[in-house]
C-alpha cells in the first residue's frame, strides 16, 4: 500500500515507443540514461554524443534478460566506429546497421539487476546506459506475486488441440514454442498445420491491408510471462519468410499490434487461467495484425488492473524483440477488458496507442463495485419479510424506480455480480478447497474477493489481517430521485434507508452502514484504481462501442451508463472529450464481438485514426493532432434497430436526441440517489439535512425519523469525495522495502 512499511511506491513516467506521444518523454543524464524509446541525447540537449534507447520496453523494466537497443549517431559518424559493451562483455556483434546513422541489436544474457551498456565512438566519446533487467516470472512494478498460485498449463489448449502439459517450475513456466494453423477455404476455426512446409488443398489466401496476397497460414507463439501464458499470432508463411526478428516484417504483416483483453471478474484471483483474450480472430489476422495477450489479461482470471498492465508489458517487450516495434498497438476488449483498456491507457501511456473498448466500465474500484453491491444492497432489501418488521412494501415498478434500471431484472442480475466483494463466494474451482478463506475453519486461507487480490495497492488492515476496502454507502439517500419525483412515498424512501444496511468484511449483510477505510480510500485514487481521465487517456485515440444490453429481460450488468460515466471523466479532467467516440447499436452480433459490421467498422477506422497520428511530425500539442487524425466521418452514432440498420449520427446524451430515444442509458442506483455521472466518488462528503433537497413534504415525525437515518449527515455531492485525489503520476511501480 501507499506509504506503508511493507511496500513503496515508486512513481515513474512513459515507456517506449515514444512515437505518438512524445511528451510523455522525461530527459536523461547523458552518462547514467534511464530512458527508453525517445531520443536521450537529443532530450538531453548534447551534442556528439550518441542516442542509446531500449526499443522494447523502459529501460528500467527490461525483463528476460534480453532488450532490443538503439544507437542513433551524431552527424558524421559511421556505424563502423561503434563498439559496444555490457557489463565488460563485447556486444558490438549483436548491433547492425538499420540506416547510414543508426544500428540496433537485440542485447541477451543481461544480469538480474542494474546492467550498463556502454557505446564508445573512437577513443574519447562514450555513453552509458542503465538498463535495470527483471526475471521473465516477474514481478515488475505490481508488488510481490499473490499466494497461492495454481498453473493451469495442463488446460491451456493449443491450435493442434494438445495442450501444454505440465509447468516447468513453481512458477508456471513453459518452454516456449511456435506452433501453425491455416485458415481453410471452407471457413470455420483454424485448423492445425503439423508440417509447416506443407500447403494444405484446401488453403485459403488472403489479401492484407497493406495488399499483400499472402497464404491464410498463423505462426502461434506460446510461452510464459509473469506466471502467465501468453499467445502471439500473426501471418507468417515459414516456405517463403525468413525467421522473424526485429529488422525483417513477414510479408503477410501489416506492421500493426491488436492486443486483446478477455473479460470477467469473477473467479479473477489465484490462478494462471487456460485461456488469453483470444489471438485467432479472423477478421483481425486477415487483414495482417498481429495479435497478442495472455491469461493474466482475462479478468476472469486475473481482475487486477495493475498485474494485467504488467503482463501486458511483457508480452509487448517480448513481441518487440521478436518482430519488431509495431508502428502503433490497438486495445481491444470488453468489460473486464474495457477495465483494462481503460486503465493501462490512463495509468501506463505508451503501452497502448488508441483503444476500443466495448461493454464498457471505467474500472472496477470505482465504476463497478458500488454500483454492483448497490444493486445487491436494494435487491436485499426488497426481497425481505418487511410486513414482520414494521416496513412496508414496493411494487415492482416502485423498486425499479430506486435502482434505475430500465428493467428490474438488471438488479438481481447485477447483485449476483456483487459476490466478488465476498471472499468466500466466487473462488475458482481449480483452488483446492483446503487453501480457501473460511472464517471458523481456515481463517488464513485465500480471501476470493477483488481488494484482497489487489493487497499491494490497498495494504494490510492490522485490526483485521485482510485487505483495507474503499468501499463506502455511509450517507448515501436510496432512491432519492424516485421520491422527488413522486414514484415512491417518504414512508417507503425512510424505510428503505433505515434497513437497507451495508456490509462486512466478508462481504455479508449487516444492519450498519459500510465504512471505507481512509487509507484505502486514499491508494485508490493516487494509484489509478480508480480511472481519472487526465493521464494516458488524455491524449489516445479512444471508440467506445457498444452492443446495447440495457433492456433485455433478463437483465445484463454491461448498462450504457458507464459509457457516459467514462466520457463525464475525460471532461472533468482535460476540460474535453474530443478524443472519445461513442457508438451503439442493438446486440443482434453480441455485447462485442467482429461479427458485428459496425464492430469491424470501429477498428477501421481505429487503424485510419492512428496512420494519421503517426504521419503528423508537427510540434503541435499531441490532442491537437489526435483531435485532427480523426477521420471526418467517425463521429458518435447509433444505428436504428430494425432489419436494415442506418446510421444516426449525433452526438450521444443521457436522455437527448433519436439515439437516447433508442438507447436510453438511466442511472445506476447511486445516481438515483444522487451522485455524479462520472461515479468516482467511492466515499462522499456530508452535510446536514435540509429539507430544501426534498420535493416532498415531511412530517415532523418524519423529519425526526430521518435525523435518525442520516444521524452524522447525507452525501454532499457538490463536494469532491472524501480523500479523491488525482494519481500521483503515472508509470507507479510497487515494490518491496
Amino acid at each position: 500500500m501507499l506509504r506503508e512499511k511493507e511496500q513503496v511506491l515508486v512513481p515513474t513516467v512513459t515507456t517506449s515507443p515514444c512515437r505518438l506521444q512524445p511528451a510523455l518523454c522525461v530527459p536523461a543524464a547523458v552518462f547514467a540514461l534511464a530512458l527508453v524509446g525517445c531520443s536521450s541525447a537529443e532530450m538531453a540537449g548534447v551534442v556528439g554524443v550518441p542516442e542509446v534507447s531500449v526499443v522494447s520496453a523502459r529501460a528500467d523494466m527490461v525483463t528476460g534478460g534480453d532488450a532490443l537497443v538503439r544507437i542513433d549517431l551524431p552527424d558524421g559518424e559511421s556505424p563502423d566506429s561503434v563498439a559496444v559493451r555490457v557489463g565488460g562483455r563485447d556486444v558490438t556483434a549483436q548491433f547492425r546497421a538499420v540506416s547510414d546513422s543508426a544500428l540496433e541489436g537485440l542485447v541477451t544474457d543481461l544480469a538480474v539487476g542494474l546492467n550498463r551498456v556502454k557505446v564508445t565512438l573512437g577513443r574519447d566519446t562514450s555513453v552509458e546506459l542503465e538498463v535495470r533487467n527483471h526475471p521473465a516470472t516477474g514481478p515488475v512494478l505490481s508488488g510481490p506475486h499473490e499466494q497461492p498460485f495454481v498453473c493451469e498449463t495442463e488446460q491451456f489448449e493449443l491450435a493442434s488441440g494438445d495442450t501444454l502439459g505440465d509447468a516447468i517450475d513453481d512458477d508456471c513456466s513453459v518452454v516456449r514454442r511456435v506452433d501453425y494453423a491455416y485458415r481453410s477455404v471452407d471457413g470455420g476455426a483454424l485448423k492445425p498445420l503439423p508440417d509447416p512446409a506443407a500447403r494444405p488443398d484446401d488453403l485459403a489466401y488472403t489479401t492484407t491491408l497493406l495488399d499483400a496476397e499472402v497464404p491464410y497460414i498463423v505462426r502461434i507463439e506460446t510461452g510464459t510471462v509473469n506466471r502467465a501464458i501468453y499467445q502471439i499470432a500473426l501471418l507468417h508463411d515459414p516456405v517463403t519468410d525468413s525467421e522473424p526478428d526485429p529488422w525483417q516484417m513477414p510479408a503477410g504483416w501489416n506492421g500493426r499490434l491488436i492486443y486483446t483483453f478477455g473479460g470477467g471478474c469473477v473467479n479473477g484471483w489465484y490462478r494462471q487461467g487456460a485461456r488469453t483474450g483470444g489471438v485467432t480472430d479472423d477478421v483481425m489476422l486477415r487483414q495482417g495484425y498481429a495479435v497478442a495477450s495472455s491469461t493474466l489479461n482475462v479478468f476472469a482470471n486475473n481482475c487486477n488492473d495493475l498485474l494485467a498492465a504488467e503482463s501486458m508489458m511483457m508480452v509487448k517487450e517480448r513481441f518487440i524483440e521478436s518482430y519488431g516495434a509495431p508502428e502503433f498497438t490497438i486495445g481491444w476488449g470488453c468489460s473486464g477488458g474495457s477495465y483494462q483498456n481503460h486503465q493501462i491507457a490512463d495509468n501506463y501511456p505508451g503501452l497502448l496507442d488508441g483503444i476500443i473498448p466495448g461493454c464498457s466500465f471505467p474500472d472496477v474500484i470505482s465504476g463497478t463495485i458500488p454500483y454492483i453491491t448497490d444493486a445487491r444492497l436494494l435487491n436485499h432489501y426488497f426481497n425481505q419479510d418487511h410486513a414482520q418488521s414494521g416496513g412496508v412494501s414496493f411494487s415492482e415498478e416502485e423498486q425499479r424506480a430506486v435502482a434505475g434500471f430500465l428493467v428490474l431484472n438488471t438488479m438481481s442480475n447485477v447483485s449476483r455480480n456483487a459476490g466478488r466483494i465476498a471472499p468466500t463466494e466466487f473462488c475458482p474451482e481449480v483452488l483446492d478447497e483446503s487453501l480457501r478463506y473460511d472464517p471458523e475453519t481456515n481463517p488464513e486461507g485465500a480471501r476470493c474477493d477483488v481488494y484482497d487480490h489487489t493487497l499491494n495497492v490497498f495494504g494490510r488492515d492490522p485490526e483485521t489481517g485482510f485487505a483495507r476496502r474503499p468501499l463506502d454507502n455511509v450517507g448515501v439517500q436510496y432512491g432519492l430521485a424516485a421520491l422527488n419525483d413522486g414514484a415512491i412515498t417518504a414512508a417507503q424512501f425512510l424505510d428503505l434507508n433505515e434497513r437497507v444496511g451495508g456490509y462486512d468484511n466478508d462481504g455479508q449483510f449487516r444492519a450498519e452502514r459500510t465504512v471505507g477505510d481512509p487509507a484505502a480510500l486514499r491508494a485508490a485514487y493516487e494509484t489509478g484504481r480508480v480511472t481519472h481521465g487526465g493521464g494516458g487517456l488524455a491524449t489516445i485515440p479512444i471508440i467506445d462501442y457498444r452492443g446495447y444490453s440495457d433492456d433485455v429481460e433478463r437483465g445484463d450488468v454491461h448498462v450504457r451508463y458507464h459509457s457516459f460515466s467514462m466520457r463525464e471523466r475525460l471532461l472533468r479532467a482535460n476540460g474535453r472529450a474530443d478524443n472519445h467516440v461513442m457508438l451503439v447499436e442493438d446486440n443482434r452480433y453480441g455485447l462485442y464481438s467482429t461479427d458485428s459490421p459496425r464492430a469491424q467498422e470501429a477498428l477501421a477506422q481505429m487503424d485510419a485514426w492512428l496512420t494519421a497520428l503517426v504521419a503528423d511530425d508537427s510540434a503541435d500539442p499531441v490532442i491537437e493532432k489526435v483531435v485532427r487524425a480523426k477521420p471526418v466521418d467517425l463521429v458518435d452514432a447509433c444505428w436504428s434497430r430494425g432489419d436494415d440498420p442506418t446510421k444516426i449520427a449525433e452526438p450521444q446524451r443521457q436522455g437527448a436526441g433519436r439515439c437516447a430515444e433508442l438507447y436510453p442509458a438511466p442511472p445506476a442506483p447511486r445516481a438515483v440517489a444522487g451522485g455524479p455521472i462520472a461515479s468516482d466518488i467511492l466515499k462522499c462528503q456530508l452535510k446536514p439535512i435540509a429539507l430544501d433537497d426534498y420535493d416532498v413534504s415531511l412530517t415532523s415525525a418524519e423529519q425526526a425519523r430521518l435525523a435518525r437515518i442520516f444521524a452524522t449527515g447525507v452525501c454532499d455531492w457538490s463536494q469532491v469525495g472524501i480523500e479523491q485525489t488525482e494519481p500521483v503520476s503515472t508509470w507507479l511501480r510497487f515494490e518491496p522495502t
